[in-house]
Formats: C-alpha cells, structure tokens, sequence
C-alpha cells in the first residue's frame, strides 16, 4: 500500500474502529505512521506466519513501544485481525477496479492482462501481497475464512465474469462446461502468477525460469485456453 491510497483506506479505518478492531487512537495518526505499523504487522505476518505474530517484534519492527501498540489494538489477536480485514478490503477494492476493465477485452487479451497486471500489482504491494499469500498457503482454517476464500472468491469472479462475456461475445464455442472450466482457469492462473512470487511454490511448479520470459508464458498459457475453448476449437464428443 502507498501513501496516495491512504484516502481510501481510512475509509476503511473508521469503519473498523466502528467495529472495534482498532482504536480511535490509531486513527487519529498520520498517515505515514499508520503505513509504517501496518507494514510491521505485514512484515512479521510473512516472517513467522500469521498466526505466530510476535507482538514484540512488531513494535521493533514499527519503532514503536509495545504499550503504544496496545493503545491502538486490544491484544495480539485483535491486532492481527485489524492486519486481516483491512487488507482484504483493500484487495477487494483493488481487484473490483479492474474487473469492468478485463471483462471488456476479448478473451485472450484479457488473460494475458489478468495476468501480467496481477503479478506488476503484486510487485508494488508486496508485503501485502506476502502476507496473503502466507495466510493462503498456512492452511489456518480462521484465515482462510476471513480472507483467502473472500479473495479467491472475487478472483474466481473475475474469471467467471471474462469467460461468460467471451461467450456472449461468441469467442468460445458453444457446449462448454463452463463452470468447470471457469475454476480451472482460475487455477491455472493462480499457479502461474503464485510460482512467479514464491519462490518456494517456483521449485515445484517450475514456471518461472531464466531462459522462459515470464510474458511469454503468460501468452502461451492464454492462447493454450482460449485454442482449447475458442470457437474455432474442435467440438468435444
């Protein structure tokens, strides 16, 4: 998160002291000291997991004192619950921005765009993108309810929006199972773009490799669905 998106973030902040996830006191901060604390939590989330927050080691993290840090939350649970919710909505909030915008380009322009954009906007958020990812990836079922699934949700939206418009569209050939295909599109794009971030998922999948550039696998990925789907596919018996 940057500075310049801190006016709507802290629509999200009063929303959360509204719902006691977070002190007046912490809203009442400027913005660059709210980043600087997020980012600690973030930061200590992705080096321990999220689940194994060390209060401690967020106030070194932030240069603050642990009791300013439980002027602004209620405990450890409550901080990383704020880290939680604020994140997601601002991922949802990002995402929905580019969905009109993906769901209007044909189909295999709009993949490659789904994409390459997701992996450029992970690149600049990247403790976030981190955070998410290490909460995906943990298995902690408190998580994944409270932000995996809410995002997975909205990126298997996405898919599902960009491939009902390519139908209507007449880019894909009538007859697919189309809800089958949609989770397995938003599959495959989640082990394209998460191998290229974690380097750790990269050793198994291995996608991303110095000889490949990672734009030539997202293209070769669009055209390998829309050639199996398009309309011009060959029709299944």
């Amino acid at each position: 998160m940057s500075i310049s998106d801190w006016t709507q973030i802290h629509t999200h902040i009063l929303q959360l002291e509204q719902d006691g996830l977070v002190t007046r006191t912490f809203r009442r901060l400027d913005p660059e000291r709210q980043q600087v604390i997020l980012t600690a939590i973030l930061e200590e989330a992705v080096a321990r997991g999220p689940a194994a927050i060390n209060i401690k080691e967020v106030a070194r993290r932030a240069e603050v004192s642990v009791g300013s840090l439980y002027q602004y939350f209620e405990n450890r649970a409550g901080l990383l619950a704020f880290a939680v919710e604020l994140s997601k909505r601002y991922i949802l909030d990002e995402f929905e921005s580019f969905r009109p915008y993906l769901v209007a380009m044909p189909l295999r322009e709009g993949l490659q765009a789904y994409l390459m954009g997701g992996v450029e906007w992970s690149q600049l958020q990247i403790w976030l993108v981190q955070f998410f990812l290490k909460a995906a990836y943990q298995g902690d079922p408190q998580l994944e309810a409270a932000i995996v699934r809410p995002v997975a949700d909205c990126l298997r939206g996405m898919v599902a929006e960009m491939l009902a418009a390519a139908v209507e569209r007449g880019e894909v050939r009538a007859g697919i199972d189309l809800d089958a295909t949609v989770r397995l599109v938003h599959a495959l794009t989640i082990a394209a773009g998460d191998s290229y971030l974690l380097p750790y998922l990269n050793a198994y999948f291995q996608v991303d490799i110095p000889d490949i550039p990672y734009e030539r696998l997202v293209e070769t990925l669009a055209n390998l669905i829309v050639d199996g789907i398009g309309a011009d596919a060959p029709e299944q018996e």
